[in-house]
């Protein structure tokens, strides 16, 4: 809608004007979700259709015919309209590009009761990550991983300190970089610093360098991570193995900005980025005396957990797509439907990491473009579940698939249930839940 069809609609000239702050696409909506005007930014993109044509904002972007909140996702306008407040929430919305992951913020606009009369909404797409394969990116549409990526798209544009928790092979490092080329030092160095098995002398000559002649064995001067991420991002990757003597520099380090290389008195001032990560509940190391609580402040300003491959199974399928375009091995194969069934049914206690090994070796031992189920059974720990599989074009669910494969677990695994719980990768509480109606199937 023009601005004089706006105004003749009876939309304050003011209101309008609010659009034309925004470098972001934004529009101007009413009470029941109707879109009345948009900003240039919004019509490059989308044209004057949704506006002339009186389209509600769910019927735009997600092609719904109900509002968000009523499909089950978080509706910003509703919060806003129910709190007054400005919301914001990240959303997946279609667009003439394709889906893209969006954050959404909306704004009340009251009336001269004082009452919400019209919500402004400011749409900023986000490069992090998408919900279809990509070749370089994050891929996911789950709600664990929008929620995850909401909190990434947060923290990336300020300095704050950055602790990335989740458990091993959930792409910790992948988040890092996202956060790294989403902030303002996207142009300066990325550094990561792998912390498990570093010495105390190592661990501080690779984070701080050192002098010529310092200790046996520097024959020659060397300039430390810190100074190497000068302007960029350290990364300091499974930071709760970082020897307790060691704690103390790292925190002074963050304290006071600068630093000295080992066998030096001159100090250096340091300017980077802080993220870390750890597949370690350091709560648990402070309690325990492990990992010193200043330090863990310090470093944790803004935690961000990262969701394992069992917290968002929906993404399994985008995963293995992504993974396959990835794998040189594996360029130009698909797996049948019954190898991602049986994919599917599996926990991978290594997350994302076990399934690109998987689908690697699957890849070279498959001869044409098709990975089935045999391929994938080649790891010792999926043989038993060849058995269970359906045949030829029989289709079952999911569930039926998982019952048919505890079944089968049960009627050949020799250890006790707190034992199977752990090859299965689940807790045992959760095994119990899932055994409940499983009956062990006949041995062999």
């Amino acid at each position: 809608m023009t601005r004089s069809g706006a105004a003749a609609a009876g939309i304050p000239a003011e209101t309008l004007a609010m659009l034309e702050v925004y470098t972001e696409p934004a529009v101007l909506l009413d009470v029941q979700y109707n879109i009345l005007a948009a900003n240039p930014a919004y019509r490059r993109i989308f044209g004057d259709t949704p506006v002339t044509g009186r389209r509600r904002c769910f019927e735009v972007s997600h092609g719904y015919t109900r509002p968000c909140d009523q499909v089950g996702e978080s509706c910003p306008l509703r919060s806003t309209l129910e709190s007054g407040q400005v919301s914001r929430v990240m959303h997946v919305h279609h667009t003439p590009r394709g889906e893209e992951h969006v954050d959404v913020e909306t704004r009340a606009i009251p009336g001269e009761d004082g009452r919400v009369r019209y919500v402004l909404e400011i749409m900023r797409h986000t490069r992090l990550a998408s919900p279809d394969p990509s070749a370089d990116r994050m891929v996911g549409r789950s709600p664990a991983f929008v929620r995850m990526l909401e909190l990434v798209q947060r923290a990336a544009p300020s300095e704050a300190a950055v602790l990335l928790l989740g458990e091993t092979g959930t792409g910790k490092e992948m988040v890092a970089h996202a956060i790294h080329e989403a902030s303002t030092r996207g142009g300066g160095p990325f550094v990561p610093l792998e912390c498990a098995g570093l010495t105390e002398s190592l661990f501080e000559s690779e984070l701080f360098g050192h002098e010529r002649g310092a200790f046996t064995g520097a024959t020659a001067q060397k300039t430390g991570l810190v100074e190497a991420a000068r302007g960029g991002t350290l990364f300091l990757d499974e930071v709760g193995d970082i020897p307790l003597s060691m704690q103390v520099k790292l925190l002074r380090l963050l304290e006071t900005g600068r630093f000295r290389r080992v066998g030096s008195t001159v100090e250096q001032e340091a300017d980077f980025r802080l993220v870390c990560a750890t597949h370690r509940d350091l709560k648990a190391q402070v309690a325990a005396g492990e990992f010193r609580l200043d330090l863990y402040f310090r470093i944790s300003v803004f935690p961000i957990p990262l969701p394992s491959l069992r917290e968002r199974r929906e993404d399994l399928p985008l995963l293995v797509a992504a993974l396959l375009g990835r794998i040189r091995s594996a360029r130009g194969k698909r797996l049948t439907p019954t190898a991602m069934a049986l994919l599917q049914g599996m926990d991978f206690p290594g997350n994302i990491r076990e399934l690109r090994n998987l689908l690697e070796r699957a890849s070279l031992l498959a001869d044409g473009p098709e990975i089935g189920e045999r391929e994938l059974a080649m790891d010792l720990d999926l043989q038993p579940a060849l058995d269970i599989c359906p045949q030829g074009t029989e289709v079952i669910t999911l569930a039926e698939l998982e019952q048919r494969y505890l079944g089968r677990v049960l009627a050949e695994f020799a250890g006790d249930r707190k034992e199977l719980a752990g090859r299965l990768g689940v807790s045992e509480r959760t095994l119990y839940r899932r055994l409940k109606n499983v009956e062990p199937a006949a041995g062999r």
